[in-house]
C-alpha cells in the first residue's frame, strides 16, 4: 500500500517527553500506524474495530 502523501496525526496517547510517539492516518479503509521517531520504518495496518480493542486492552502506565 502507497502511503505517500498520507496526513500523519500524533496520538494524544503518546508522552509529551518526545518517548512513545505513535501516528495514526487513515488509509484506504484502515487505520495505519507508525513510531514517530522512524517515520520510514515498519508501519501496521489495522482495521478500527482491531486498533479499538487494542487501545482498550492495553493498560496505560503515565
Amino acid at each position: 500500500m502507497d502511503l505517500t502523501g498520507t496526513n500523519w496525526r500524533k496520538s494524544s496517547h503518546s508522552a509529551s517527553n518526545g518517548g512513545n510517539c505513535v501516528e495514526l492516518a487513515d488509509a484506504a479503509g484502515v487505520v495505519a500506524v507508525r513510531d514517530s521517531k522512524d517515520p520510514n520504518g515498519p508501519i501496521l495496518l489495522l482495521t478500527r474495530a482491531a486498533l479499538r480493542s487494542a487501545v482498550r486492552s492495553t493498560p496505560t502506565t503515565r
